[in-house]
């Protein structure tokens, strides 16, 4: 193995995911390691993908849209990627703001029924 590659075992301890994850990313063609016999080795290209990858589950965004994502650079460019990813941005923060906006009304239903049960108790 040569220094700028990590094997199947160093990516998943680097990115703290299971073999299956990776395997599953693999499949879906998401990373493109290199074999020699039945090892796989992850060249900086892969590493830098996988960066990207779990910034965008992060945020997220189905793997789906993270291959497409991906895709459009190697088809059309940064610039393409970019507005592509600020499209996806914005789709994304909508729907954060409708779940936070949904989680504060349960909080607030559940801390008032909380305090309302406390009264019913003294």
């Amino acid at each position: 193995m040569t220094e700028n590659r990590l094997s199947f075992k160093e990516m998943c301890a680097e990115f703290d995911v299971t073999p299956r994850t990776l395997r599953y990313y693999e499949y879906i063609e998401l990373l493109q390691p290199d074999r020699e016999g039945r090892a796989r080795f992850y060249a900086p290209r892969d590493v830098a993908r996988m960066k990207l990858i779990m910034r965008g589950r992060k945020f997220g965004f189905q793997l789906e849209e993270i291959r497409q994502w991906l895709l459009i650079y190697e088809k059309e460019g940064t610039v393409a990627q970019m507005q592509a990813f600020v499209e996806m941005a914005d789709r994304q923060m909508a729907a954060l703001i409708e779940q936070q906006q949904q989680l504060q009304e349960a909080l607030d239903e559940l801390t008032d029924l909380r305090a309302q049960t406390l009264q019913a108790i003294s």
